[in-house]
């Protein structure tokens, strides 16, 4: 136990609090959908479309049932297909190219720099003839480095596709991310920044083309209620999971300064400590989906932390190309030893908006404590 605190619990995350807070305006909102009758592809959902649209500096917003989907579909809008090549990071949630594979191309990886964020000289190695585009994952709620992604893929003439699950509010030179490459595509689950009550996604662009192909595609490919014009996938957001995120959307800004200043108190902690923990520059503003230290020391970190009450998590233990899914693609231990040494080092803190100062600094104070017994 802490010299100066008493042992308490701070879990990793707590979703119920954020509803809580929200009760009474998610109530009204639900049962404004139920008694409409309206669960499709209702008003609430082209009111939650505007907005998002707007947040992220787009013509378009479309809503989705998940981020895979948005990630899927939106390969599908740019004409990927079998035999294609797409380059992503190994670090990141298998969806960024479990999408590729599963529209029958072939993903690609490329090693990432010390924030987490794909290494653009490595990208560029990467491309090939079959290159058809970059999936751009902003890790963390840290924005990539667009410009020199930007500078490669016109280069190469292809696409950037922006995975910005975890990065809703991000910024990158006054740009909010989605808002950069062809299409962003967004998650809502649970544990994001903006959170559904389950499932959801949502895809931005500025393209016209895109965006009506989108909107059937969506749809099972109707372009009105009794003509389909090609086979396609039925992934819409719930009319009731639009309304809910109506609500939540009003606090955004909120929730992401919190997590802001929560990593401000880390840092601020941390600045002694042997351990590597990446800020964002004077020219980005992260989001602090997640909150990663690296350490050499981390299980030993974890193991510390949760007798002190401390939940953590690892975001990711495996790499992509490690994983049995991706055995096909021929990668080895060693081919990205940025990404590998990361996966023995990082560790997630909490960085929910809804923990109190107390909170933190029990968790940073707790490290502190570590590191003065464990140098």
């Amino acid at each position: 136990m802490l010299a100066t605190s008493k042992k308490m619990q701070v879990p990793y995350i707590n979703l119920g609090l954020q509803n809580i807070a929200l009760k009474d305006q998610l109530i009204a909102e639900f049962w404004k959908v139920m008694e409409s009758g309206q669960f499709i592809m209702g008003e609430a959902l082209t009111n939650f479309e505007k907005s998002f649209a707007s947040l992220s500096g787009t013509k378009y917003a479309l809503g989705m049932a998940n981020g895979t989907d948005a990630l899927f579909l939106s390969l599908k809008a740019i004409g990927v297909k079998e035999g294609d090549e797409v380059i992503t990071a190994p670090n990141s949630f298998l969806a960024s190219a479990s999408s590729v594979a599963l529209i029958g191309g072939t993903p690609v990886f490329a090693d990432v720099r010390e924030d987490f964020n794909l290494d653009p000289e490595k990208v560029e190695k990467a491309i090939t003839a079959k290159t058809k585009a970059i999936i751009v994952v902003h890790l963390t709620g840290r924005p990539a480095p667009m410009d020199e992604l930007q500078a490669i893929a016109k280069k190469h003439n292809i696409h950037i596709i922006e995975d910005c699950a975890q990065a809703i509010g991000a910024k990158y030179k006054d740009k909010p991310v989605g808002s950069i490459g062809t299409t962003g595509c967004f998650s809502l689950h649970p544990l994001k920044n903006l959170a559904a009550a389950g499932d959801g996604g949502v895809i931005t662009t500025n393209d016209d083309k895109i965006y009506n192909y989108l909107l059937k595609a969506r749809n099972h490919g109707l372009k009105n209620r009794d003509e389909c014009e090609f086979w396609s996938y039925n992934s819409r957001l719930d009319n009731m999971q639009a309304a809910l995120l109506n609500v939540k959307l009003t606090q955004l800004d909120k929730w992401t300064a919190r997590r802001r200043k929560i990593a401000d108190m880390y840092y601020e902690k941390f600045k002694d400590l042997k351990i590597i923990a990446p800020r964002d520059k004077s020219f980005e503003k992260a989001v602090y989906h997640t909150f990663i230290i690296q350490t050499d020391k981390r299980d030993k970190l974890k193991e510390f932390l949760a007798d002190m009450g401390i939940d953590t998590k690892v975001h990711y233990p495996i790499p992509i190309h490690y994983q049995e899914a991706a055995k096909y693609l021929g990668y080895k231990k060693g081919n990205f030893p940025v990404t590998e040494r990361q996966a023995e080092t990082i560790l997630s803190l909490p960085v929910y908006p809804e923990l109190t100062d107390e909170q933190v600094n029990y968790v940073a104070d707790a490290i502190v404590e570590f590191y003065k017994t464990n140098s």
